[in-house]
């Protein structure tokens, strides 16, 4: 893993992505402090999955077998006050 100050990568951004594409991680410090990591799309994925495992192995994690449907349904309209209304009547 290679390590890189904040201006450091600020003039060198390039060749730090570069080195990422190809696998390798970055970590990025501020004074000697370690504040981020930047890796790949691909590796956080494997990652992911890598910590997943064993939860997996032993039954207490199921991955999703289809596509979550993100759709989000319209609110639904009720007779009487709005609850911020309410709760400007309770501060009362």
């Amino acid at each position: 893993m290679k390590t890189a100050g904040i201006k450091e990568l600020k003039n060198q951004l390039s060749s730090y992505l570069t080195l990422v594409k190809k696998g390798e991680e970055v970590l990025i410090t501020d004074r000697g402090k370690p504040i981020a990591r930047i890796v790949s799309e691909n590796t956080q994925k494997t990652s992911l999955r890598r910590v997943l495992q064993p939860l997996i192995i032993e039954g207490l994690v199921n991955l999703p077998t289809e596509r979550i449907n993100r759709d989000i349904p319209s609110p639904v309209e009720l007779p009487g006050k709005q609850v911020s209304e309410m709760i400007s009547e309770d501060r009362r």
